[in-house]
């Protein structure tokens, strides 16, 4: 594909968003790394019916940054960073906010993926590209069921680019 560096980050329940993070990096050759919750997220954590389960609570919150277990990852030595994770109440999971703090990926290509059961990514990027200005973002697109090889590899060289 080409000379760069890449790391596929990703936030996983249900193992969707797993796959397709599992699709890019072995499309890109590219290292793979699972953002994983200090408090492992329960069913009853992730039932958007319920608004005062745990992650009602946190998306109704902006400033909530749920802590990532310590898995510490040297990102200095990459050039794009995919960033996967399925799409809750429209926006990206705030534990993704606390990755992309945790982390320096000022003036690095960074470029979201998302799954979903109804909702676009659209508003997930208008909103991370806002939090993130000092970032350079890429068209994200929304990788839900089977994924083509040729869809998958034309939006991957275009965002490499």
């Amino acid at each position: 594909m080409n000379q760069k560096k890449i790391l596929v980050a990703y936030f996983s329940c249900s193992g969707r968003t797993a796959a397709a993070a599992k699709e890019i990096a072995a499309t890109t050759n590219a290292d793979l790394y699972e953002i994983v919750p200090k408090e492992p997220y329960t069913q009853a954590d992730l039932n958007w019916h319920d608004p005062q389960s745990r992650s009602s609570l946190e998306m109704r919150n902006p400033s909530s940054r749920p802590a990532i277990a310590d898995r510490a990852i040297d990102t200095e030595s990459y050039d794009i960073v995919f960033v996967g994770f399925p799409v809750w109440w429209y926006i990206a999971p705030t534990i993704i906010n606390t990755f992309l703090e945790q982390y320096d990926f000022s003036g690095k290509i960074v470029v979201p993926f998302a799954t979903s059961g109804s909702s676009g990514i659209e508003n997930c990027e208008k909103n991370l590209r806002s939090a993130y200005p000092d970032f350079i973002w890429r068209k994200g697109k929304l990788l839900n069921g089977r994924i083509s090889k040729e869809m998958l590899a034309s939006w991957i060289d275009q965002a490499c680019k």
